[in-house]
């Protein structure tokens, strides 16, 4: 299996972001990316590759062109406005605060076009985003080339950014923008299977109303968890895309037994619905030690995850999401690409 992989996905190095009302160490960092790069080198999972330059377009299939201008431009307008450090957002225009008006400040700006305060905006934060999705798209075209399985050594992640806002440490939705470019360049139908511990609310909300592709998540239950408005079993996708939509919100504490309930159903539903490729959003961060999560995956779990998506039998295209536990980061990435090419 190739891995791609690109060196500007390091430059986002944020220093710290906002957690539990205070100012702590930043966890999604350049180390992930690396550990993982150095994991796969060691254990000989395949060749690594570098990723190819894609013009603007496939990010604007899935993201507002607005949006896509504001990251471009955004450490320009911050340091304009006398700013040096990195950025979070403080206002945002909910309920009763217009969302109609064209905001200058770039204050106004940051709240415009995010979901949290946690997410740090920084110098290079555009750059490696770019870099990250062009990542996804390179292995998305290893796909269309006729590789059977690739993995998109993504960073920062991306299941969490939607048509025209970022949060959850993601900036550009990698699993989406790969998902279209797949779409838009012969496949007919993709599914996209997300075992983050998280739930991937921008990529389900891009592709809500669509029946072309399947948004599958197994995740912990969003009233306890990150990002709470989003992930429950009765949302299924509506207009066109009802019932192209499946959420399995699992309990705190969920360790594999628990778990392979959900992952055989979702497996169900991938042999139903007879995808062309699938992309599998792979968050790590359900692993027992990972510093912002609640599941008790051990490490050898990842295997036996590898193993059970090789049994779905189509094209794979791997992403990284999230995982924090970073000195288990690499090995347990690493198991299910194993268990997946060695099943």
């Amino acid at each position: 299996m190739k891995t791609v992989f690109s060196d500007l996905q390091l430059a986002h190095a944020p220093a710290q972001e906002i957690s539990d009302g205070e100012l702590k160490p930043a966890v999604e960092i350049p180390r992930r990316a690396e550990i993982v790069l150095e994991t796969v080198r060691q254990r000989k999972v395949g060749d690594v590759v570098g990723s190819e330059e894609f013009p603007i377009r496939p990010l604007q299939r899935v993201h507002a062109s607005h949006y896509v201008s504001f990251l471009e431009s955004f450490w320009g307008r911050w340091t304009e406005a006398g700013r040096t450090k990195e950025a979070f957002p403080f206002v945002w225009p909910i309920r009763s605060l217009r969302q109609d008006v064209e905001i200058e400040h770039i204050d106004g700006l940051l709240g415009r076009y995010s979901m949290d305060a946690g997410t740090p905006v920084g110098e290079f934060t555009y750059q490696a985003a770019r870099a990250s999705a062009n990542t996804a798209l390179t292995g998305a075209k290893l796909i269309l080339d006729g590789e059977k399985s690739a993995f998109a050594l993504c960073r920062p992640p991306g299941h969490h950014a939607g048509f025209d806002f970022y949060g959850g440490y993601c900036f550009f939705n990698n699993a989406a923008v790969a998902a279209q470019y797949l779409r838009d360049y012969g496949l007919n139908r993709v599914a996209i299977l997300d075992v983050d511990y998280h739930h991937g609310n921008g990529t389900q909300a891009l592709f809500y109303d669509r029946p072309d592709v399947l948004f599958l998540s197994i995740h912990a239950d969003p009233k306890n968890e990150y990002p709470y408005f989003l992930g429950f079993a009765d949302e299924t996708g509506e207009h066109a895309g009802t019932g192209f939509t499946r959420n399995w919100p699992l309990p705190l504490g969920t360790d594999w037994d628990a778990y392979t309930p959900a992952l055989e159903e979702a497996c169900r539903w991938l042999l139903v619905y007879k995808p062309d490729a699938m992309i599998v959003s792979l968050g790590l961060d359900c692993f027992e030690n990972d510093p912002i999560s609640g599941f008790r995956f051990k490490s050898e779990d990842y295997i036996l995850l590898g193993q059970r998506l090789a049994k779905v039998g189509v094209p794979t295209l791997f992403l990284l999401e999230g995982g924090y536990a970073v000195d288990a980061l690499g090995t347990n990435c690493v198991n299910v690409l194993e268990g997946f090419g060695g099943s």
